[in-house]
């Protein structure tokens, strides 16, 4: 929080609701055997196989916000549980592919239902999924999100504001 606010920022905000929802789908998934994160990995993986996409992890991370070494660790362990399949992709020896196998798809379907109605839960305050106050909520944090980062500025005596 700020010194010169009278209550929280909107980054304390945006970052307590993030960890409140990624707790909320790492307990509504976890009866199948996945977390937030391996969820936010199948889930898109299914959406992408959909359009006919069998994406990269490269492409899987830029999709996610994932980082691309924790998409691969991730794709990893899901492999491990038969859930996906990673090949080599024939254009690009270095570059390794996604696919869903069947019992990953199966699987992604149950989470993607279960984290619909958690999802319809959490968004109840304001009226749900469908609800107008829910798609500007929506619009307004894609807008955040779209915006650039500008480079950071070093956090140094010379780039502070000094108070008389």
């Amino acid at each position: 929080m700020s010194n010169g606010s009278p209550g929280p920022t909107p980054g304390f905000l945006v970052w307590r609701l993030a960890n409140k929802w990624r707790v909320a789908v790492d307990r509504a998934v976890a009866p199948l055997g996945l977390t937030h994160a391996q969820y936010s990995v199948v889930a898109s993986l299914h959406g992408m196989q959909r359009g006919g996409e069998r994406p990269s992890q490269r492409r899987l991370a830029d999709h996610t916000g994932l980082e691309a070494l924790y998409v691969s660790k991730l794709a990893r362990a899901l492999e491990s549980a038969g859930l996906i399949e990673r090949t080599r992709d024939p254009r690009d020896p270095r570059a390794v592919q996604l696919a869903l196998t069947e019992q990953g798809r199966a699987v992604t379907r149950q989470a993607i239902t279960v984290v619909q109605e958690l999802h319809q839960q959490l968004l109840e305050p304001l009226g749900g999924l469908d609800a107008s106050r829910t798609r500007a909520f929506t619009d307004e944090l894609r807008t955040l999100l779209d915006a650039p980062l500008g480079p950071s500025v070093p956090n140094d005596e010379s780039t502070q504001e000094t108070t008389p």
